[in-house]
């Protein structure tokens, strides 16, 4: 080893000085440079992790909201089919109605125009039979060639009317 010492140069206490030298900038570098060096990557480290399981909830809730968007939908479709059976419904219940009026509002009408038709019938015969009972008068005074008083004339012309209607 002396050797080696005295062909390379080397002294002792000059290496023990770079030793210390050596180590003093070492824990220098590494308090200084380093330390905050790896502290940097670590929270970059720790951001990009972050970012990614943030990333990846955010996959998640977009995921969740599409399946609820899909479930409210079917929701939002079922309700609008039934509101509209329930409008047919209604539609169909009062068209039924409507019909059912104008019916019974058609068969008064008829009822009132068969009841006013009767009615001009019974005042039609009624003025026919005055009439001929005045045709009947006049033709019997013309026969008779007299004038016959109201009671008679009265009790003559029911007898006629009756035979008319038997």
């Amino acid at each position: 080893m002396e050797e080696l010492v005295k062909t390379f140069h080397i002294d002792a206490k000059l290496l023990i000085a770079q030793l210390v030298n050596f180590t003093i900038v070492l824990f220098v570098l590494y308090k200084f440079a380093y330390q905050p060096i790896l502290k940097t990557l670590n929270d970059r480290t720790a951001k990009i992790d972050k970012g990614l399981k943030d990333a990846e909830a955010a996959n998640k809730k977009i995921v969740e909201m599409g399946e609820k968007e899909k479930v409210v939908l079917a929701e939002a479709k079922q309700e609008a089919q039934k509101i509209i059976a329930r409008a047919e419904e209604t539609a169909k219940k009062n068209k039924e109605q409507t019909v059912a009026e104008m019916k019974q509002q058609s068969e008064k009408i008829l009822q009132d125009t068969g009841k006013k038709i009767e009615e001009e019938k019974q005042k039609m015969l009624i003025e026919v039979k005055g009439e001929i009972a005045g045709l009947v008068v006049a033709a019997t005074e013309k026969l008779i060639g007299e004038k016959i008083d109201s009671a008679k004339d009265k009790s003559l012309i029911d007898k006629a009317l009756e035979q008319d209607t038997n």
